[in-house]
């Protein structure tokens, strides 16, 4: 079901420009540890003075998860704490320090590999959950043919912020803020060289056209573009996540998406949606603290 919602996200992220300028700073001066040890003093911070974050994550906790009221205020101080960590890491991993974690990729590393090295472009679909960033470094000579589609309004001060204290990373960025006929143009163009465009597959700003369908037990909305720009092309499709392990160490998850079959009698858009929701619950169910979309997701 495609609709227009104008209760969706309002195109900022938690952690904007402030946070990343003070934690790029925290472990220039002092460390990566110390800056873990520090971020408890954020997340004690953000919770009562950030309300709209906090009461997301909260009916997330409750009406999702059915967690009880005292599980509930300890995912909380987690919640917060690991989106806190997966700020540091990526500010640390681009300042080179990539030495500092360990990395496990998934049994679908190599099918993942073979696509990106097949004879079409590839779109790539992720989610606001663990850290999708920290695999960029990691692809060698793919991450340079890496197009990230961005829906934040902030994108250009947080990219310029990180440019100048962590140097300038292998992907570029296709901003949908921008007219979006040139938006689409720049996908179709990159596609069509043979290289990778990266969505976020979760959130749709508001106003914009969305695909509706269960999720996690309830009904919730999706944007359109991904599923509509990738079933449309008909260019292979994966799912791709960056989960926080225990310790400092990631674990990559690929899932290769199947094209819709003529005549199954679901649009392919949906089809493609409806597989993305899988892999999506499946993460979040192993992960549930690693689902860092502070807004009312399910309404």
């Amino acid at each position: 079901m495609t609709q227009t919602n104008k209760n969706g996200w309002k195109g900022r992220t938690r952690g904007g420009v402030f946070g990343y300028r003070f934690f790029i700073l925290l472990i220039k001066w002092v460390g990566i540890r110390a800056a873990y040890l520090f971020l408890a003093l954020v997340v004690a911070y953000f919770i009562p003075f950030a309300p709209k974050a906090t009461g997301a994550a909260w009916r997330y906790a409750r009406g999702i998860l059915h967690y009880g009221r005292l599980r509930s205020v300890c995912f909380l101080l987690l919640n917060y704490y690991r989106f806190g960590q997966t700020l540091i890491d990526k500010v640390a991993i681009r300042s080179g320090r990539i030495d500092a974690y360990q990395f496990r990729f998934g049994e679908h590393y190599a099918d993942f590999l073979d696509l990106l090295n097949g004879t079409t472009g590839v779109v790539l679909i992720g989610a606001h959950v663990g850290n999708w960033e920290t695999g960029a470094p990691f692809l060698d000579e793919h991450g340079k043919k890496m197009h990230i589609v961005m829906l934040d309004a902030e994108y250009r001060k947080i990219k310029e912020l990180l440019s100048k204290h962590t140097g300038t990373p292998d992907y570029t960025v296709i901003s949908v803020n921008d007219d979006s006929l040139t938006s689409l143009f720049k996908i179709s163009h990159a596609l069509n060289k043979k290289e990778y465009v990266c969505f976020q597959g979760d959130r749709f700003m508001e106003g914009s056209q969305q695909l509706r369908t269960a999720f996690m037990g309830r009904e919730a909305g999706f944007p359109a573009g991904p599923y509509l720009i990738a079933s449309r092309l008909g260019v292979p499709v994966a799912f791709y996540f960056a989960m926080r392990e225990k310790g400092m160490r990631y674990s990559f998850h690929f899932v290769l998406a199947h094209p819709a079959a003529k005549g199954e009698g679901k649009r392919p858009e949906l089809s493609l949606l409806g597989q993305y929701v899988a892999a999506l619950e499946s993460i979040i169910k192993k992960y549930p603290e690693q689902w860092f979309n502070y807004y009312d997701f399910w309404t």
